[in-house]
């Protein structure tokens, strides 16, 4: 694991006020630690940083190590600090959180067990917590919000809430006849066209559709709900076994016997059907998270819960759209119930997080880096470039991502 810590040192290329056939140094942030042996240490300050003559063995040293750490710079710039990555925050309950909507660079909304919801308006600084009345002993594992005013919530015991006044008031638009009705995501293609993803029955997975805004939902045709393999479901571990992008696309990740994406360029009224290349083959294994940078490249993240440090089958990347996808190269550590994508100077930034910990991705998802051991369920990007992720006794935390890679 890379590591980052005060003082470092590195040649330029000019002699600057050095002087001929003299090396100056530039100081920057972090001193690079690896395997190897330690950094050489550099006596100096402000006005008066300490050169070495060129050609000698203490230029050649310092030179080649930093290399090496501008090279490991490159790949996570801000990994591992004495400053921990992620800014804990607290949203004064010990709820677990599974749901998360990121709606804008201000306004956020999470939800969890005993039917708490929570929200911010200033950016994560500072947060507010509801209990939806009637849901105290329901798991609301899934959100969408839309404004700082309206948002939409779904547990997994079949019931879909709607507010319209920031979370003061909810009223149910949404309760399942049928007890066996699980849901594990919510999204909305605009203000007035929504899903819900449910858990197959009858051999196709549940859709609900609503296009009035949330106020009435309904099964979607037979046609519009894809047929599942025995013993293939969606998870709840984060509600984003279903994701969309602009007003069309969508995208629907499973896993148990099989580990497949579907994907819907007409908003969910057609799908098609592709193997996501991540782990499968058992009830805890398969794709628990999707994320989408744009139409094209897309990351899922997933694994086998019951084996949280197993990196087998945990990522893998599409850049068709999701017709196609690739295992990562070099995978997250373990098991990972959330990913978020996005473009962040130049580069297609990823994050994933598990119950181990979270990891780094700033090619796509193709190769991961260790980040942090805090453990989280979802994750979502801000427009601005600021992650935010949720997990267990109330946990909430943000991560300036423009930090982890300088523009490409």
């Amino acid at each position: 694991m890379l590591q980052f810590k005060p003082l470092v040192a590195c040649p330029s290329s000019g002699t600057g006020s050095a002087g001929a056939g003299r090396l100056p140094i530039k100081r920057f942030h972090g001193r690079f630690t690896s395997s190897g042996a330690p950094p050489i240490r550099i006596a100096s300050n402000d006005n008066n940083l300490t050169t070495f003559p060129r050609g000698t063995g203490a230029h050649r040293v310092l030179k080649r190590r930093c290399r090496l750490a501008s090279l490991a710079l490159l790949v996570l710039p801000h990994a591992e600090q004495s400053k921990p990555p992620w800014d804990l925050r607290s949203a004064g309950t010990s709820a677990s959180f599974r749901g998360l909507s990121v709606v804008d660079d201000l306004v956020i909304w999470a939800s969890g067990t005993r039917g708490t919801v929570v929200r911010s308006t200033d950016g994560g600084t500072t947060w507010t917590a509801d209990t939806i009345p009637g849901a105290s002993r329901l798991d609301v594992r899934a959100i969408h919000g839309r404004s700082g005013l309206v948002a939409h919530a779904a547990a997994t015991a079949g019931r879909i809430w709607r507010t319209t006044d920031g979370g003061r008031t909810w009223s149910l638009r949404y309760q399942a006849a049928d007890t066996a009705v699980f849901l594990d995501a919510i999204v909305f293609l605009d203000d007035r066209t929504g899903l819900a993803l449910g858990d197959p029955m009858g051999g196709r997975f549940l859709i609900l559709v609503t296009r009035d805004g949330g106020e009435s939902w309904h099964v979607a045709p037979v046609a519009s709900r894809p047929a599942a393999k025995e013993g293939e479901a969606a998870f709840a571990a984060s509600g984003t076994s279903l994701v969309v992008l602009g007003t069309r696309h969508a995208w629907l990740g499973t896993g148990g016997t099989v580990a497949r994406v579907f994907r819907s360029g007409d908003g969910g009224v057609t799908w098609t059907v592709t193997g996501s290349g991540l782990a499968d083959g058992s009830a805890s294994t398969g794709v628990f998270s999707l994320a989408f940078a744009d139409t094209a490249r897309g990351v899922a993240v997933g694994g086998d819960y019951q084996r949280p440090d197993s990196a087998t089958g945990t990522a893998a990347t599409t850049a068709d759209g999701g017709r196609t996808w690739a295992p990562a190269t070099a995978g997250p550590r373990g098991y990972r119930s959330g990913v978020a994508a996005q473009i962040i100077g130049g580069r297609l930034v990823a994050i994933a997080v598990g119950t181990s910990g979270s990891d780094v991705s700033l090619d796509g998802g193709r190769t991961w880096s260790p980040l942090d051991v805090t453990a989280f369920n979802s994750i979502q990007f801000a427009p601005g470039g600021v992650a935010f992720a949720v997990g267990g006794q109330g946990r909430i935390a943000r991560l300036d991502a423009t930090r982890l890679t300088p523009p490409k």
